[in-house]
């Protein structure tokens, strides 16, 4: 019974689950009453007094928002690279079509050279001795595609079908088997097919074969146009970026340490959900790169650094401005986000809190104000 357990223990035995029970909900409670912009998790509690006929008093530290000076950003000069398109773009885009259309056929009177495809059966040796994963039969390999280690596709450049020779290679020191790093191999290799890449001509029939057209003038002519387009939206990326390094620049405070790795917890979350999404850990991707934690921590540091700041400069020229996300503007961004996930608004209310949506539009409005604001001159000017 609760008595004879409060008589042998003390009544004192329940107060540390009872304080988990309560601690979560009086703090968020606390921090909603203080009206404070609390940028990070409750730390450093202290329970001051706790009895049941008191109740507990908890003290605990917070870190909020710092307050930021921004500089200047009306009138920022800013420069507008050129959208057109110039004739190698377009003939990279072209042959990017055409390398997709091309075709492998056998050859068997000429040696075979970089830009073949060998088929060949190769099994490596290091010190003597054949290492795991190092064979294979009638493997398929592009020569010139740097698939390979060190110098394995120049020395199969210049043998025939059926000829049977030695490939002499170093492992490199970052190499991710830790028996192979840097170590002298020998690889047994037989050249079974060679075949030779074939590519389509630019005519008429391949205009037909990769596109919606009948010519190829008029294949070429809409590939100019999405250049142009896609070249245009990476052109206005570029300002917003020039914009985001100046209020980077321009911040001027005393920033809190932990805003800066949070910022980068939520980096490599970001990172993780794309690994995941090619089928990869983030504890196998470690492994293979041969990093930890804290190494991956520092590559994202700068980015964090430079992400807090833009965000902490947007909200202080939103405020200076008097920069507000309208209900209309609100409501349009989730019926932009139900259509393109096939839900109803409801759903998608219920499933984005309105201050992230609104703080989104805010950002767009404010980068908008500056842009508008802005010097911009035309890279060929």
């Amino acid at each position: 019974p609760k008595a004879f357990i409060e008589k042998v223990y003390g009544e004192g035995i329940f107060y540390e689950t009872a304080l988990d029970s309560i601690y979560p909900d009086a703090v968020e409670e606390a921090i909603k009453e203080s009206g404070l912009d609390v940028v990070a998790p409750a730390f450093d509690g202290e329970v001051k007094e706790m009895s049941k006929e008191t109740g507990v008093l908890i003290t605990v530290k917070v870190t909020t928002k710092p307050e930021i000076e921004i500089g200047e950003y009306k009138g920022l000069e800013l420069t507008r690279k050129s959208s057109e398109v110039t004739e190698d773009e377009l003939n990279a885009e072209i042959e990017s079509y055409r390398e997709r259309e091309a075709a492998f056929e056998t050859v068997e009177d000429r040696e075979a050279k970089i830009g073949d495809l060998a088929v060949i059966d190769f099994e490596g040796f290091v010190d003597g001795v054949a290492f795991e994963g190092g064979k294979a039969e009638n493997y398929n390999l592009n020569l010139g595609s740097h698939s390979f280690i060190d110098t394995f596709e120049d020395q199969i450049a210049g043998h025939k079908v059926g000829d049977e020779f030695d490939v002499n290679v170093t492992f490199p020191e970052d190499y991710n088997a830790e028996n192979l790093k840097g170590k002298p191999a020998i690889f047994k290799v037989k050249l079974n097919e060679i075949k030779e890449k074939v590519v389509p001509e630019l005519d008429d029939e391949f205009a037909k074969d990769v596109s919606e057209f009948d010519t190829f003038d008029e294949f070429k002519a809409d590939l100019v146009k999405h250049l142009e387009e896609h070249k245009k939206q990476h052109v206005e990326a570029d300002i917003e970026g020039q914009i985001a390094d100046k209020l980077a620049q321009d911040v001027k405070g005393e920033i809190p340490e932990v805003m800066y790795e949070l910022k980068v917890d939520e980096f490599i979350r970001e990172f993780e959900m794309r690994l995941n999404g090619q089928g990869i850990n983030l504890e196998v991707y470690l492994n293979y790169t041969g990093m930890d934690m804290d190494a991956l921590k520092v590559t994202y540091r700068a980015q964090a650094e430079r992400a807090v700041k833009v965000a902490l400069a947007i909200e202080k020229i939103a405020e200076i401005e008097n920069i507000k996300a309208s209900e209309d503007a609100i409501n349009e961004e989730y019926s932009k986000i139900a259509d393109s996930y096939k839900v109803e608004i409801d759903v998608a209310k219920k499933a984005i809190d309105e201050s992230v949506i609104s703080e989104e539009i805010v950002s767009r409005e404010v980068i908008k104000f500056i842009k508008d604001n802005a010097k911009i001159t035309d890279e060929n000017k």
